[in-house]
């Protein structure tokens, strides 16, 4: 979700959360960034459902800029990935250690 009133209708609809991306910009070249609309569509919600942010995040500091802005948790795809592909499991394992240590040092 990217429209403030979309989020709104899947609040209204029963959901129990929703996730703010623009799918990593590839299927429309000038959609804005998730983290740029992040804010007014948590204002829009509330908390009456969980809002979760995908795309852009790439250390703990996107994990913590996101948090501050209202997300309740945030989708980490590419970390990974590039985890898993340099290293199998044990990369996986150490992006996401990465990740959080890197967010603990900037909180």
């Amino acid at each position: 979700i990217l429209d403030v009133e979309d989020a709104r209708l899947a609040a209204n609809s029963g959901a129990d959360a929703l996730v703010v991306s623009n799918h990593g910009g590839r299927q429309l070249d000038g959609a804005p960034s998730s983290i740029s609309q992040l804010p007014a569509i948590v204002d829009a919600v509330g908390e009456r459902i969980e809002v979760w942010l995908d795309g852009g995040i790439r250390s703990g500091q996107d994990v913590l800029k996101a948090m501050a802005l209202g997300a309740k948790g945030t989708m980490i795809g590419r970390p990974h990935l590039y985890g898993l592909g340099a290293m199998g499991e044990a990369g996986v394992t150490k992006a996401l250690d990465i990740i959080a240590r890197e967010l603990d040092v900037s909180m």
